[in-house]
């Protein structure tokens, strides 16, 4: 059999991976990756976190399976710290509801009224907040490099190939994709593609005639110095939209786009320094005083495969072209979901469905039904 998987980050190394250990796979794995410094691939820009705290049953499954993988990978530098969800008045409820499927689904999560957040984080202004989530245990943050070139090593030493160029088209017999076009003009014959390109993925699934409901959409991280220690600082989502964590001697912050905002398709990567100073830095400075004399040290900007059916990911074939297997979509959580990912779209591979955790909920099944499994937790 012959696999080849398009996109070589977290997602599409983790299934190459995952696929090449199985002892029962006989066949080739190649991964068409054409960036192989990953400088502007997701997996490198992102903010590298796991956590437990989502609002659908199949995620917090995945991303408990996550966090063993990573706790198994040294290379990974897989780092202990609980995520905070605060809330005002108005969001209350929605983190009661959701800690609530968090728990009946393994995840070890409290909910913390405004005295005992003050109790817990005294650095932290709780004046407008009303409830606050955080994670006992199973959550914090790694090194995503890290785990990506980990990735890529073992998938390498088990066989797998890595081309280092574009893929362009398909190359279809009938209703299936006999084989990948190069941005060179040859082919690489496929029995099985599947697509792990992130951001462009929809452009992929359009050279197959499908809809993919996933763009590129910018988001920025910014980094930031502050003079005082904040002591057990979690990641913070506050119920403005920004999120803050600490990064060695410094803070990682950033923010996605409120309802109404221009959130366009595949912008430049141009970072906006105004955007934190007119809306982070004065978020930041209001949950924690602290930060009111914090300093802009370095920022970046990557894309972001945001999914605007339901903010969920889209794992498996399409009816209309049974050979392609999506892995996309996942909305900020790809890298933290990249193990679960890989190992069930091998299952795909091998077994013809899922074995080991059923992600049957995540399948494009869903997008053509006009049933979305709207993920509530988006970071």
């Amino acid at each position: 059999m012959r696999v080849v998987i398009i996109g070589g980050g977290a997602v599409g190394s983790s299934t190459a991976y995952h696929l090449a250990k199985r002892p029962d796979f006989i066949g080739q794995i190649t991964v068409i990756e054409r960036d192989p410094t990953y400088r502007f691939a997701s997996s490198s820009l992102s903010a590298s976190s796991i956590r437990q705290q989502f609002s659908t049953p199949v995620c917090i499954a995945m991303s408990q399976y996550g966090w063993e993988f990573l706790r198994d990978m040294p290379e990974a530098g897989l780092k202990q710290h609980a995520y905070l969800f605060l809330a005002t008045s108005a969001g209350a409820d929605i983190l009661r509801e959701n800690q609530a499927i968090q728990r009946d689904n393994g995840a070890d999560i409290s909910l913390l009224g405004p005295d005992a957040l003050r109790q817990r984080f005294p650095w932290m202004n709780t004046d407008d907040i009303a409830l606050g989530a955080v994670g006992e245990s199973g959550e914090g943050w790694f090194d995503g490099p890290g785990l990506l070139a980990e990735l890529k090593r073992r998938a390498r030493g088990l066989g797998v190939a890595y081309v280092a160029q574009d893929a362009t088209g398909f190359v279809r017999t009938g209703d299936r994709i006999s084989a990948v076009t190069l941005a060179d003009g040859s082919d690489v014959a496929a029995d099985i593609v599947v697509n792990a390109g992130g951001p462009w993925a929809a452009r992929i699934a359009g050279w197959a005639g499908i809809d993919l409901p996933v763009r590129a959409r910018k988001r920025m991280i910014y980094v930031v110095g502050c003079r005082e220690t904040l002591e057990d600082c979690p990641l913070l989502i506050d119920p403005s939209g920004i999120f803050f964590r600490p990064e060695g001697a410094f803070f990682l912050s950033g923010r996605s786009p409120g309802p109404g905002e221009p959130d366009p398709d595949e912008p430049s990567l141009d970072v906006e320094e105004a955007m934190f100073h007119d809306q982070v830095w004065p978020a930041l400075a209001n949950r924690v005083p602290a930060f009111e004399a914090l300093r802009l040290q370095t920022s970046w900007a990557g894309y972001y495969e945001y999914n605007i059916f339901d903010q969920n990911g889209i794992i498996g074939p399409h009816p209309a072209c049974a050979n392609l297997i999506f892995a996309n979509g996942f909305s900020g959580h790809g890298i933290q979901h990249s193990p679960a990912t890989g190992r069930g779209v091998a299952e795909l591979v091998v077994d013809g469905g899922f074995t080991s955790l059923d992600l049957s909920p995540l399948g494009f099944d869903r997008v053509i039904a006009d049933k979305p499994l709207v993920e509530r937790n988006i970071v």
